[in-house]
């Protein structure tokens, strides 16, 4: 057989075999903590340009009803990724619920006393004698007795307004509460929009109670089986939340291209250029976002078992419940 007819029996070939389908993209879920605000747009600014979909992830992104049940959805693997406060993750951590934090995102608190700038709370002190609104059993609830023990003051000092969020946030505008906890950067400004009134913001973290808040989680079977995959989420995580930081707003358009009622967009930009500043602690300055320094996450944890949240054998296995291991270098 000549060398040219070899040649064109090997080129029919290549052409007659079927070429081998690419490989499908990996389908996963991110269930977030809340009906969608500001703090979630980076990860719809990562759908819209790519970036999951680059790192063969079908991202579905759903909105949730609280951290604890988002962390419960993981833990159950109806869904693939959450994102709660830190913690909701070792409150379950700590019962026995096989989840892991493989990423931290608000590493200074958001948690705030939150009030019209009539009633004239200036400090926590201000609120002797006068109502709080809160969610008995939330991570601000349970935080509250730390934030007080620092400035000389316990719960009895209030009268203490129990509601969901919705409850104590119309608490707070209707005057039926005189402050309530919320987060510094979505309640003060639902609060404003709906009196058209200034709001004081007290941050817990101003009174020595800083604790690591929205965190990535995923289930331990994920983590164990699936590593690549989780690495892969939180490389496009990672890419969306940095370009969010550099532009806001564009991270709150694509959030309101997929959800146009999740509110008004000047609101929304405000809410996340307030969020932004809260992604890293002087430790972590300058650094990738989701990873926080390893004194600060003990810190946080240390907090929790102070607040009874979790047990202080969980506390000093936490290694247990949190890994870096799959964040971009």
């Amino acid at each position: 057989m000549s060398l040219q007819r070899s040649l064109v029996i090997v080129i029919a070939l290549l052409f007659a075999a079927p070429f081998a389908p690419s490989r499908a993209a990996d389908k996963a879920t991110l269930l977030l903590n809340w009906y969608l605000y500001a703090e979630h747009a980076p990860f719809f600014l990562g759908m819209e340009r790519g970036y999951f979909e680059k790192e063969g992830i079908d991202l579905d992104i759903r909105q949730g009803r609280g951290s604890v049940p988002t962390v419960q959805a993981v833990a159950a693997g109806t869904a693939t990724f959450g994102y709660a406060d830190l913690a909701s993750v070792l409150k379950a951590a700590d019962k026995g619920a096989p989840v892991v934090v493989v990423g931290v995102l608000l590493q200074k608190s958001p948690m705030a006393f939150i009030s019209l700038a009539e009633k004239n709370i200036r400090e926590p002190q201000d609120l002797r004698g006068k109502s709080l609104a809160l969610t008995p059993g939330d991570s601000l609830s349970q935080i509250l007795p730390l934030v007080l023990s620092k400035v000389g003051m316990k719960e009895s000092d209030m009268t203490i307004i129990a509601g969901d969020n919705r409850a104590k946030l119309n608490a707070v505008i209707n005057g039926q509460a005189d402050a309530m906890l919320g987060y510094s950067m979505d309640q003060n400004l639902r609060i404003t929009a709906a009196t058209h009134k200034p709001v004081t913001t007290l941050p817990f973290a101003d009174y020595g109670v800083n604790l690591a808040s929205s965190s990535i989680v995923a289930a331990k079977d994920t983590t164990d089986k699936h590593g690549d995959l989780v690495a892969r989420f939180m490389r496009a995580a990672t890419h969306a939340v940095t370009d969010a930081e550099k532009d806001p707003a564009a991270a709150v358009d694509a959030m309101l291209k997929v959800s146009p009622k999740a509110g008004l967009r000047d609101d929304l930009i405000e809410g996340l250029k307030l969020t932004i500043p809260l992604y890293h602690t002087d430790a972590t300055k300058g650094q990738p976002p989701f990873r926080a320094s390893r004194a600060d996450v003990k810190a946080s944890v240390d907090l929790l078992a102070q607040s009874a949240t979790i047990s202080r054998a969980s506390a000093a296995r936490m290694d247990d419940f949190i890994s870096f291991r799959f964040l971009p270098n």
